[in-house]
């Protein structure tokens, strides 16, 4: 039996939008093993047939032992498991696992997830991660990027030279996320969706929300997501707006479709994407949308809602000022259009025939 072994950092975005990869695999006979943080999901993706592997996976951090003894692990894994092919996501798994292969001539292929905030700063990070990731992946077999920005990043540095390809980032779920009627009724209701951060935009939503609400008493501002440990400054932030009623704060939740279906725009304020799994959701639903003017953004945003300078809360504010003046068969209908692109160019079944097609061509 073909063995794949699959690196990542986190096992939600594993079964959130990679399931259908992996049942795929598993349905045409492959041996499935993850390697990833121990976390909520992984008894989920256990039921479903894929051996795990606990790997202790430093997300943000930038200790070189902790990182060296991440590759020394991948290692381990490798020679015990023998995969015929190892997938790898997101910057660390990319970075070490591929390292790790190469060492072991084993098939690997990469899916660069986004750059991250390390590739923004110019200084000496910037340029460490560019050798890394020129040394990780030079000998890959395929580079999947999520979005086209990202792809003439790299290629214009130099850091890939072999084979890659675009994906409609990880795609949506068509059946899962399905279309859903606008609720009827006067309030607009606005959604940010992800972690509580600085580079998620989390301070222009919440000025735009004070703003808007002064202004329009009708609309609410809903934020779905947990706070990030390392900027737990916003716990204080939050529940002060949310007792002035500017913001209603719901946490993180499972499941993200029931505020969705109650919303009628989704506004991404992020700093940097790969591709926004959010506003592909949201989109499938059939919501409008509002979002930075940035790669991993502006593919998924034409004639269903608006983009906005990244940073600029008044240019935030003035499209969601738009949005809200819009007679309500026009919101309507651009949470239709929305629905219509997602179907078009981002169906999750693109980017599963991508993976099988190459991972059945390498295990021949």
């Amino acid at each position: 039996m073909k063995k794949i072994l699959i690196l990542a950092n986190n096992d939600v975005g594993l079964y959130n939008f990679r399931k259908e990869l992996l049942e795929v695999l598993m349905g045409q006979g492959y041996e499935v093993y993850i390697s990833l943080p121990v976390g909520e999901k992984v008894e989920q993706l256990r039921q479903m047939g894929c051996i795990f592997i606990e790997t202790p996976v430093d997300r943000r951090g930038t200790n070189p032992l902790t990182d060296f003894k991440l590759v020394l692990k991948y290692l381990k894994i490798m020679k015990n498991v023998k995969p015929d092919v190892v997938l790898t996501y997101t910057i660390k798994p990319n970075i070490y696992g591929s390292i790790a292969c190469r060492l072991l001539k084993i098939p690997y292929i990469n899916n660069i997830t986004g750059l991250g905030s390390g590739f923004i700063d110019k200084r000496l990070l910037s340029k460490l991660l560019v050798m890394m990731y020129k040394a990780a992946i030079k000998k890959s077999n395929l580079v999947f990027f999520q979005n086209s920005s990202d792809m003439d990043f790299m290629l214009n540095l130099g850091i890939i030279s072999g084979k890659h390809k675009l994906l409609p980032g990880s795609g949506v779920n068509l059946d899962q996320f399905e279309y859903t009627p606008f609720p009827p009724g006067d309030k607009v209701v606005f959604n940010f969706i992800g972690r509580v951060m600085k580079e998620k935009g989390i301070d222009e939503y919440l000025m735009a929300a004070k703003t808007i609400k002064q202004r329009y008493p009708h609309t609410q501002f809903n934020i779905i997501g947990f706070i990030e440990p390392t900027e737990a400054h916003y716990n204080e932030l939050i529940a002060d707006y949310e007792a002035k009623n500017y913001i209603e704060y719901h946490g993180f939740q499972k499941d993200i479709r029931p505020f969705i279906k109650n919303s009628h725009c989704l506004i991404q304020p992020s700093y940097h994407e790969g591709m926004s799994n959010v506003l592909l959701e949201s989109a499938a639903i059939g919501r409008a949308l509002i979002a930075s003017d940035i790669p991993g953004c502006r593919e998924v945003i034409d004639n269903n809602g608006y983009v906005f300078a990244m940073g600029n809360v008044h240019d935030l504010v003035d499209k969601i000022e738009r949005f809200i003046q819009l007679p309500y068969e026009q919101k309507v209908q651009m949470g239709k259009m929305s629905r219509q692109k997602v179907e078009r160019e981002f169906d999750r079944q693109i980017v599963i025939d991508s993976y099988m097609k190459e991972i059945n061509h390498i295990c021949g």
